[in-house]
């Protein structure tokens, strides 16, 4: 890949096994909204546009430098992993291979772990849709705002910010029973008592364990937190579909979900 600065945008060429719709709307991440310019999203406090043409295989980053690129977007996207080599991998089962050939532009984005925290405890029970209507809503409440191209935009709340918040200030942005969830894990998180940052760095098995300190995280939860934004790839994310399809394609009958993964 070789990225180029053009104005106020860097051209990633040679950009493969990428699709937009696949990576921003696959449920891995909820601040990407889709736009006749492209997909825009605010990430690490800053606005970000990024559109990608199929044909010529180039990314297109708007409000991007390539100290930016190098420094943030590259591993964000996961550039450093070969997909095409994970794809050919996937596709010796022939399952895999119909599930390849149907999510082929697909990438994990190494995301920031306390936004994802937060994004995935208010993620259980809820749908795509109405999880980006509670972030967009805790955002404007009690981030920051970021204006760009005349359109203000927020940042995703501090840990601080959260934890001071009223209860009903939560309930009106629909956090529902997860807004308890949301002010006590910040609250551990402003005081210090658990750093998602700390348990990045973890083996897999520890970081499992320790991410479910936090309240309102289960063993599936604990999963994308850490495949989303801890770079923990063993990770395997068990929801009831996920274990109905190894079920019927691979088990043969019903089992446990400690028993899938």
């Amino acid at each position: 890949m070789e990225a180029v600065l053009y104005g106020k945008a860097v051209h990633v060429h040679g950009v493969t096994d990428f699709f937009s719709d696949h990576v921003f709307d696959c449920g891995q991440a909820f601040r990407w909204k889709q736009g006749e310019k492209g997909y825009t999203a605010v990430v690490d406090s800053k606005v970000i546009r990024a559109s990608y043409d199929t044909e010529k295989q180039i990314l297109v980053l708007e409000n991007c430098s390539l100290d930016d690129y190098h420094g943030f977007w590259r591993n964000y996207f996961d550039f450093n992993r070969d997909y095409g080599q994970v794809k050919k991998d996937l596709s010796s089962d022939p399952v895999m291979k119909e599930a390849v050939a149907y999510g082929w532009g697909m990438r994990v984005l190494n995301q920031d772990p306390w936004e994802t925290l937060i994004s995935f405890i208010i993620s259980a029970n809820n749908n795509i849709t109405r999880i980006k209507g509670i972030i967009d809503k805790l955002s404007a409440r009690f981030g920051k705002e970021i204006v760009w191209e005349g359109k203000s935009y927020f940042s995703f709340p501090t840990p601080e910010s959260l934890a001071a918040a009223d209860d009903s200030a939560l309930k009106e942005c629909g956090c529902g029973y997860r807004g308890r969830y949301i002010k006590n894990t910040a609250d551990m998180v402003a005081r210090g008592l658990v750093s998602p940052y700390e348990i990045r760095e973890l083996p897999y098995e520890e970081a499992h364990k320790e991410v479910q300190k936090f309240t309102g995280v289960g063993d599936k939860v604990a999963d994308c937190i850490l495949l989303y934004s801890m770079g923990k790839a063993e990770a395997f994310p068990v929801d009831v579909w996920v274990k109905r399809v190894m079920e019927y394609f691979y088990i043969g009958h019903p089992v446990p979900i400690k028993e899938i993964k």
